[in-house]
């Protein structure tokens, strides 16, 4: 590790060490022995700002004026934890970071929810200590929920209503859903549960549960959920078991059309994030969290069955222990010309890789 890496790992307040195969290892910010960097790791070409106490989760909000003043959206889980704005460069918008949030898990974003008459860009996270659903206007993030909306209203399990993954589905006729998971839940088919977002009539955001669906394995939790808008489908990941795969209508039933990734990963299935080739094609890559690594699949299965994913690489890269991504295939600027894959890393902070780093020889690039 050159002096530069050294100096960057110092400042953000972790000790590393040396392994005996010339592998990076680190503490974190927590004091945990976090697993060896593996020296062929890809490189981010940026490193945000540290938040405040723990990053998660993070969304990619495209500018449709400019898309170099794109932004990334990104959850510090904590009691007193915020939602954070970040720019192309990686520096915090301090004028946009949302404060006061109780332990925010997962973010998402949607493109034009008529508030007011209007189309309105929303970013939506959920609050695990108050069991709600926070939603902000994109990119003034001001709040567009009247202080929050209750989520698994009516569960009395341990941890049924300690909400963590969210994603939103838009579908082909405008409707837009918010898709919920938990810290923990039942095991009969309904861990997720699906809510139709619209205007309350005042231009804040109600929501109305349409579905209960999703199997659980019991075996750890549910948080990282992911939407294919332009095919329909929602994947989500069942730790330490595999990825599972649903229809995002609610009109075309609960059956489990596909689980995939149920071999090979080190630890737990974490972060899911879809990078987008074309409307039917592309990539699945998904967080193998104890080995640092993403590993890729194929977004539109095969001509025998489209609910194939086949796994057609392993990304092995430098952010640490990561539950939560995001990606887009959009050029922005001259440093991601061909889009941004944008990871969690458990060091309070979230790194950037152009996306030709990632697809390397093995993948192809929009």
């Amino acid at each position: 590790m050159n002096k530069l890496n050294t100096f960057l790992w110092a400042s953000l307040g972790i000790v590393l060490f040396n392994t005996a195969y010339g592998q990076s290892q680190v503490r974190d910010h927590k004091g945990n022995m976090m697993p060896a960097v593996s020296p062929q790791a890809i490189k981010p070409v940026i490193i945000t700002e540290p938040v405040l106490f723990d990053t998660d989760d993070p969304a990619i909000w495209i500018n449709p004026v400019d898309a170099s003043k794109s932004l990334v959206i990104g959850t510090d889980k904590n009691s007193e934890g915020a939602l954070y704005v970040f720019d192309l460069q990686g520096k915090v918008v301090k004028d946009k970071v949302v404060r006061g949030l109780k332990r925010p898990n997962n973010v998402d974003l949607a493109y034009g929810l008529m508030l007011g008459g209007k189309p309105t860009d929303i970013v939506i996270t959920t609050e695990r200590m108050t069991h709600k659903l926070r939603i902000f206007s994109m990119p003034d993030m001001k709040p567009v929920d009247n202080g929050g909306i209750d989520a698994f209203v009516g569960e009395t399990g341990f941890e049924y209503r300690d909400l963590m993954g969210i994603s939103i589905y838009t579908s082909k006729a405008g409707k837009m859903y918010a898709i919920a998971g938990r810290k923990n839940g039942p095991k009969d088919g309904s861990y997720l549960w699906q809510y139709l977002l619209e205007d309350d009539g005042t231009g804040n955001v109600k929501a109305t549960l349409v579905r209960k669906f999703g199997k659980y394995s019991g075996k750890k939790e549910i948080e990282a959920i992911a939407v294919d808008n332009e095919l329909g489908y929602i994947y989500y990941s069942d730790e330490q078991v595999g990825v599972r795969q649903y229809y995002a209508d609610p009109e075309k039933g609960d059956k489990e059309l596909a689980m995939f990734g149920t071999s090979g990963f080190e630890a737990d299935h974490e972060g899911i994030s879809i990078y987008k080739l074309t409307d039917k094609t592309g990539y699945i890559l998904v967080s193998d969290q104890g080995a640092n690594r993403f590993q890729i699949f194929s977004r539109e299965g095969t001509k025998a069955n489209p609910f194939e994913h086949k796994l057609v690489k392993i990304a092995d890269v430098a952010a640490q222990q990561s539950d939560g991504s995001d990606v887009v295939a959009t050029p922005l600027n001259a440093t991601f010309k061909h889009g941004i894959f944008v990871v969690m890393s458990n060091d309070k902070t979230f790194h950037y890789y152009r996306w030709e780093d990632i697809a390397g020889k093995e993948l192809k690039i929009k």
